[in-house]
């Protein structure tokens, strides 16, 4: 069983590969790449930006509800593609390419149903963790947005190499086993190590890489600078914060933040009357 050096707090590469030997990791599509190297340029050429997410229908339908979402709304709706992208701006647009790429990619095979479900969590809690990055200094609520979409990505990859992988995120509602335990006492492998694997793999920021890799961690607060940096702590505060308020707001109990919540509050200097102050907007976000 993988298990992680309290020296260290990373997997060796032994460890890795003994954990992932069965995953297999989605290839990067070839238009984030294109789009990424784009948009990190020091002057990215808007127009071809336009161009590469124009030619994908869902691209261009998701680059529009983003535009007109409550993060990124500015004056009156759109439902053109290029005033859509201009409203974004070019770091948002990875967002766009991510997550239309991300869906495609793992979405196969797994059932209708259940990747419904998943996407539209996913979803609301990127548009959540972007919502609350911005009421922050520092944070930057597109970094925000594309780790709350991304941090449990690997749950549809787990799904789909293992069948019954489906019973058992079922038998933890009942025991109320963290999912990582769980996933590493049946499988040797966690989704927040397959999710930091997919994300390096394609591409994203070493920040984003560290936050999906630890956003479980029950140290993630009072674990050293060193192992895990500051700016990756707060995405995982964002969407523990986000998280929590959504699970309240579906009258769900939060399974996945619990305690965590309290000490993201902390991190975040944050108070409850700051997220009173959001469950509104939260709520009216995602409806």
């Amino acid at each position: 069983m993988a298990q992680f050096s309290k020296d260290t707090h990373e997997l060796t590469f032994e460890e890795m590969e003994q954990s992932l030997a069965s995953i297999e990791i989605p290839p990067c599509p070839a238009i984030v790449t294109q789009v990424m190297t784009e948009a990190q340029k020091d002057v990215p050429d808007i127009n071809k930006l336009t161009r590469l997410i124009s030619a994908d229908v869902g691209m261009s339908a998701f680059a529009i509800k983003l535009a007109n979402s409550s993060l990124f709304r500015r004056g009156a709706m759109t439902d053109n593609v290029a005033q859509a992208i201009a409203r974004l701006g070019t770091r948002n647009i990875v967002c766009i390419v991510v997550a239309t790429a991300l869906r495609n990619s793992l979405s196969g095979g797994l059932p209708e149903e259940f990747m419904e479900s998943f996407w539209r969590r996913a979803g609301n809690a990127a548009l959540a963790s972007g919502m609350v990055a911005r009421k922050l200094r520092g944070l930057p609520a597109d970094l925000a947005y594309t780790f709350g979409l991304f941090h449990d990505a690997a749950i549809p990859v787990m799904m789909r190499r293992f069948d019954d992988y489906q019973s058992l995120m079922a038998e933890i509602q009942v025991s109320h086993v963290p999912l990582p335990v769980a996933e590493d006492a049946r499988y040797h492998c966690t989704h927040p190590v397959v999710g930091a694997l997919l994300a390096r793999s394609w591409g994203l920021q070493d920040t984003l890489v560290a936050g999906i890799r630890f956003h479980h961690d029950p140290d993630v607060y009072a674990m050293e600078a060193r192992f895990l940096p500051e700016p990756a702590r707060g995405l995982i505060a964002c969407t523990h914060v986000a998280e929590h308020v959504l699970a309240e707001l579906n009258g769900e109990q939060d399974m996945e933040v619990g305690d965590l919540y309290g000490k993201a509050l902390n991190y975040l200097g944050l108070h409850e009357e700051d997220i009173q102050d959001m469950r509104e907007d939260l709520s009216d976000a995602v409806s």
